[in-house]
């Protein structure tokens, strides 16, 4: 069984098994505490996270990678959640206790994931990632700079932002047309 990217879902798995470990490792700066991975996919990253040891849901809206998923990673159970991450109830993740977000997120909705995490900031003291280097450059941008704006300002208001490194197109299938940026927030508290 294979997953077919979907240009719809904003859809680019990355192939890289190096860099997935790699973003899979930016959860350790928060630990302790579960793990919420958006748009798993075909679990590249997932393969990593498993092996820490914490609590691990996925949440994912392709119909054709849950069954990929429940297939090749048996041991998420019922950790698998068949649903939009933009329409859930955070609270409902673990409890309404705090987790770290994390994911290779859909270039197309990235803004919008990220101000549902401020949303729902008591809950997510954590959130790393990959995204857009666009957008992770307009999240780290220092007041004054061009890229400077909403997006900055309220996630700086509550986050330290740490554009850890960039990602190259060449590791994606199918490669996306902009280069993508590896991002971890942290509340000051965290």
């Amino acid at each position: 069984m294979f997953v077919r990217p979907k240009k719809f879902l904003g859809q680019h798995f990355l192939t890289d098994l190096q860099i997935a470990s790699d973003i899979a490792d930016t959860v350790d700066a928060c630990p302790d505490i579960p793990v919420l991975e958006v748009g798993p996919g075909m679990g590249v990253m997932t393969q990593f996270l498993i092996k820490k040891p914490r609590p691990l849901k996925v949440v994912e809206i392709d119909r054709e990678s849950v069954p990929y998923l429940q297939e090749h990673y048996p041991e998420l159970g019922d950790n698998i959640i068949e649903a939009d991450f933009l329409q859930m109830n955070l609270h409902d993740a673990f409890n309404g206790k705090p987790f770290v977000l994390t994911g290779n997120y859909p270039y197309n909705i990235s803004s919008q994931i990220f101000f549902k995490m401020l949303e729902n900031k008591e809950l997510i003291p954590c959130c790393t990632g990959m995204i857009q280097k666009e957008v992770a450059e307009r999240m780290a941008a220092a007041p004054g700079s061009k890229t400077y704006g909403v997006l900055s300002v309220l996630i700086q208001a509550w986050y330290d932002v740490d554009d850890l490194f960039t990602v190259h197109e060449n590791v994606f299938n199918p490669p996306p047309k902009v280069k993508s940026a590896v991002i971890r927030l942290t509340q000051d508290d965290a």
